[in-house]
């Protein structure tokens, strides 16, 4: 837990401080995604070659493909895209996981009606937050003008 809250943390300043350089953040992100694909792509690659030599000579004769190549892309992606809070919010996005959270169907999934149910719950909910806030300020000047008076 507590490698994982030091990670948390490190993470969070890294995004802040690129998040005020946001060229060079994109850079980075960038760049962060394209050596991910390309470790997933030179791994699967390495193993097909793997398992075809053998499958076709009965022995593994890779040449001057170096194993780690592929693994090391991978790790190198892989630690750009976490350190900079990139990893999960460009595979997954935060619209997936905050529905997951909720149990709720995809956009997609939605029918027109229940989009146009949930737009009215929304406007209800805040029609009844202003309402309250107009009454809590109502409440607030009521309690000024009682301690003001001797």
């Amino acid at each position: 837990m507590k490698i994982y809250n030091f990670f948390d943390k490190l993470e969070d300043k890294i995004r802040g401080k690129l998040s005020h350089y946001p060229i060079f953040y994109a850079l980075i992100g960038g760049v962060g995604i394209v050596i991910f694909w390309r470790g997933v792509w030179h791994t699967t690659d390495f193993f097909t070659e793997v398992i075809f030599s053998y499958q076709l000579n009965g022995s593994i004769n890779l040449g001057s493909l170096p194993w780690w190549d592929g693994p090391l892309s991978l790790l190198v992606g892989s630690v750009l895209l976490l350190s900079t809070g990139l990893f999960v919010f460009d595979f997954i996005g935060s619209q997936a996981i905050i529905s997951g959270l909720k149990g709720e169907k995809k956009l997609e999934e939605k029918t027109e009606e229940e989009i146009k149910t949930e737009t009215e719950v929304i406007r209800g909910i805040e029609k009844e937050v202003k309402e309250i806030s107009h009454r809590l300020e109502e409440i607030e000047e009521d309690l000024g003008k009682n301690n003001k008076k001797p």
